[in-house]
């Protein structure tokens, strides 16, 4: 589960089999035509219209967190990392809002862990991301440890609902 109040899953909205299959097919990305949720609605037996408001609703209620793109961010020659934190837990919550309000934070995960707080950060170039990371140092008062990737690995996770 993320951290923070991005991620939150909401218990008040109850799926049905149409929400968990429209969350599959919207795992594998919209397809690329000109009305994406009527391609999707289609294959689900159910309007356009229906489609949509299912997935407004799951979005507000922090089943479906985002909808966007997915890039090569090297390729484009973003700089990018992996981070840790080491957060009391009695300012957890805290220091995951601030981090999470920050749009270049992709991921913000709670662990089990020394180092607990574990997020991705993305800026333009290496000075953006560490100016960044230092700011967020500051901001939630630890050490933020970052840990960029030796070799990249890209693991496509699913989840069959």
């Amino acid at each position: 589960m993320a951290a923070g109040g991005n991620g939150a899953y909401s218990d008040t909205l109850e799926m049905d089999a149409t929400d968990r299959e429209l969350l599959n097919l919207l795992q594998d990305g919209l397809p690329l035509c000109e009305r994406p949720f009527l391609a999707l609605a289609e294959q689900l037996g159910i309007s356009e219209r229906e489609a949509v408001d299912r997935a407004q609703a799951m979005r507000q209620a922090g089943v479906i967190r985002r909808f966007g793109g997915v890039f090569n961010s090297r390729s484009l020659g973003f700089s990018t990392t992996l981070c840790a934190a080491a957060v009391p837990l009695a300012n957890v919550d805290e220091a995951a809002d601030i981090i999470s309000s920050y749009d270049c934070v992709t991921h913000n995960y709670l662990r089990s862990n020394a180092y607990n707080l574990w997020f991705t950060v993305i800026a333009a170039s290496a000075a953006a991301l560490e100016g960044t990371i230092r700011e967020m140092e500051q901001r939630i008062g630890v050490s933020i440890y970052t840990l960029p990737s030796a070799q990249l690995f890209k693991v496509d996770a699913r989840f069959a609902l």
